[in-house]
């Protein structure tokens, strides 16, 4: 009996180090990310305040939070007070919203900023388990602070669903990456049910399983590597056939999106965008996503050309097809890029490389501008970030 005692006890042991260590080396990096972060949340507060608004109501009710809102107070079929329906937006934040109200003094819009707030802290720490598997803890570093230097990363702290599905992700691939399979597919279910593009990271776990069960015929023998293909897409695929049956049409979610101006047309759209780009009546959130679509091609290649691992690279070229060829709402191509984070991997090891007196004066004054832009995103722009 003490035999068996001890092998479970280090069995667990051997189990849990891991990802124990993997928060002990992320701590400094995800302080350094929640210290950004704050910046610019307490700039866009004090900005709320000096405008006479509610902070809360401007981070946890504007633009798509004020739907995710509305779903949790009210559930789904607001459509009588809007000619959009909010079956657009997957269930997972306003079911979280729901919950945490009815556990807790917060309000709804308190509630989206809470989750939003914990979500982005579990990304930073899932993206830097990440780089740190593939290249090093210094890589894995600046990979998590590049990704709270992202355009419009203001949503991420916001009652925003960007930051949880980019949390859900990255622990789908840490997982895949250490052969935890049941952990994969069930957090990569997780992400199918945060967002429309939450379907990447099923597609990433689906193709390692299958590369895994190709190459090792002994794992075919293992009934985890077949169970995380089959739960992996679930979340995302219940969803919509809920969709489907509640429109009364197989293809009902798609409809929903076409009425809100989205489908996909391979890039089309955002390609003419981009040649009238110049014309006089665009904003400056118009432009910078501009530069985004151009340079995340770029970044693609450059990651692809770095051969990380296949999960890695599936989960990187699905995002970016969808932001790439996805048309309407030119402005939040860089949000829909946000869960995109394996883009950023090879500008990680070029920051990781510099020194950090060269470095440290940039850090503060991206940090800086990310506030500022922030700012005018949420309480300027008068497109969606």
């Amino acid at each position: 009996m003490a035999t068996d005692s001890t092998a479970t006890l280090r069995w667990a042991v051997r189990r849990w180090a891991a990802p124990g260590r993997a928060l002990s080396d992320a701590v400094p990096a995800v302080g350094v990310y929640a210290a950004i972060r704050l910046t610019g949340f307490l700039a866009v507060a004090g900005y709320a305040w000096a405008a006479g608004e509610e902070p809360s109501r401007l981070l946890g009710r504007t633009w798509d939070a004020r739907w995710y809102a509305s779903i949790a107070e009210h559930g789904y079929g607001t459509t009588a007070r809007s000619q959009f329906s909010d079956l657009a937006f997957f269930p997972l934040l306003p079911g979280l919203e729901r919950g945490l109200t009815a556990l807790s003094p917060l309000g709804t819009a308190q509630a989206g900023v809470l989750l939003g707030w914990l979500s982005a802290l579990a990304a930073a720490w899932g993206i830097h388990a990440v780089g740190r598997r593939v290249y090093d803890n210094r890589t894995a570093n600046w990979l998590v602070i590049l990704w709270g230097l992202w355009p419009n990363a203001v949503v991420e702290t916001m009652a925003y669903t960007e930051s949880m599905m980019t949390a859900l992700s990255a622990w789908a691939l840490y997982a895949v990456l250490t052969r935890r399979w049941l952990w994969a597919g069930s957090l990569a279910l997780l992400a199918g049910l945060s967002r429309p593009n939450g379907f990447a990271a099923a597609a990433a776990v689906i193709v390692a399983a299958a590369v895994a069960l190709w190459r090792e015929p002994a794992d075919r023998h293992n009934p985890r590597i077949w169970a995380a293909p089959a739960l992996a897409p679930l979340g995302w695929l219940a969803y919509v056939a809920w969709v489907g049956a509640r429109t009364g049409s197989p293809t009902g979610y798609f409809a929903v999106q076409r009425a809100w101006g989205s489908q996909f047309d391979f890039g089309l759209y955002n390609l003419m965008f981009l040649v009238r780009i110049a014309e006089p009546d665009r904003v400056a959130s118009q432009y910078l996503a501009a530069a985004v679509v151009l340079a995340a091609p770029v970044a693609l290649l450059l990651l692809i050309r770095e051969r990380p691992p296949l999960p890695l690279v599936v989960y990187g070229v699905t995002l970016t097809l969808v932001a790439l060829g996805g048309a309407h709402y030119f402005a939040s191509r860089p949000r829909f890029l946000i869960p995109a984070f394996p883009l950023l991997f090879v500008a990680a090891r070029w920051a990781s490389r510099a020194g950090p007196r060269a470095l440290a004066p940039v850090l503060v004054g991206c940090a800086g501008l990310s506030a500022v832009y922030g700012i005018y995103l949420i309480s300027v722009s008068p497109v969606a970030p």
